[in-house]
């Protein structure tokens, strides 16, 4: 098959992060950089210690935003990505480190140039979408 893989097509974008197993390495290279960038540490501190859950749960996430198998929804049900972080306290700079944590395990996987632009680019929707929500949702004065 010599078909150009177009990104947001069918599941050409899931092929070219690798199906889950691509996606389960990225999202643990995700985690390990929001680990350790201090930058990081706000959105680091709002998870679990125990991250194996937050790592499946990305990595099924993206699988099915990216075409491939509903995992997520197999697995957790639906999904309601704003709403699922609206009692979180996002704001622009905790997008942007988490945007960076993804930029840097990106940047680490074997996908081609133009997918990591398309991939990272993609990503900010929902990460804005996730800022607007939180900050909709802040307490007045805080």
């Amino acid at each position: 098959m010599n078909e150009k893989l177009i990104f947001g097509h069918q599941d050409h974008s899931y092929q070219s992060a690798g199906g889950e197993e691509g996606l389960m390495k990225l999202s643990k290279d995700f985690y390990d950089f929001m680990d350790t960038l201090p930058e990081a540490k706000k959105i680091r501190d709002m998870h679990t210690e125990d991250l194996t859950v937050s790592v499946e749960k990305l990595a099924f996430f993206l699988c099915g935003w990216l075409g491939g198998p509903r995992k997520f929804q197999e697995k957790y049900g639906p999904i309601h990505i704003p709403q699922r972080h609206s009692h979180l306290d996002v704001g622009e700079a905790e997008k942007e480190a988490w945007l960076l944590c993804m930029k840097k395990a990106l940047e680490k996987q074997d996908y081609s140039e133009a997918f990591k632009e398309y991939l990272i680019t993609q990503l900010r929707v929902p990460a804005t979408r996730i800022q607007q929500v939180c900050e909709m949702n802040k307490p007045a004065g805080s």
